[in-house]
């Protein structure tokens, strides 16, 4: 199973719009394009899921600069999203610097 990455996606673009695309060179096992949370407007980029190695080579192949919807397509397989870190400052916008808070105005320390 290969997992591709497609992007320079139209932002009018649909799921089953690209899944078709893609069915053009074998089985489809999933077309998702990624939304924003907010708005859920497209993010001009997704990604198929496709059963076959050697159909999803050709796929890649054929479909890369590929003109959909007046859009030339960046097509490729996806690479793992990276791990993140949940170390010290993970999840907080990083650690600060002798720590404390952002606001007020701090007394000198003698």
């Amino acid at each position: 199973m290969k997992n591709i990455f497609v992007g320079n996606l139209n932002f009018r673009a649909t799921e089953e719009s690209l899944r078709g695309l893609f069915e053009r060179y074998g089985v489809v096992n999933s077309a998702r394009i990624m939304t924003d949370r907010d708005t859920g407007r497209s993010r001009g980029f997704g990604f198929v899921e496709m059963a076959n190695d050697g159909e999803a080579d050709q796929a890649i192949a054929a479909l890369n600069g590929y003109n959909m919807e007046g859009r030339a397509l960046n097509v490729n397989e996806a690479r793992p999203k990276p791990e993140r870190s949940f170390g010290a400052g993970a999840g907080r916008g990083g650690g600060r610097p002798g720590g404390g808070s952002r606001g007020g105005r701090r007394e000198p320390r003698f």
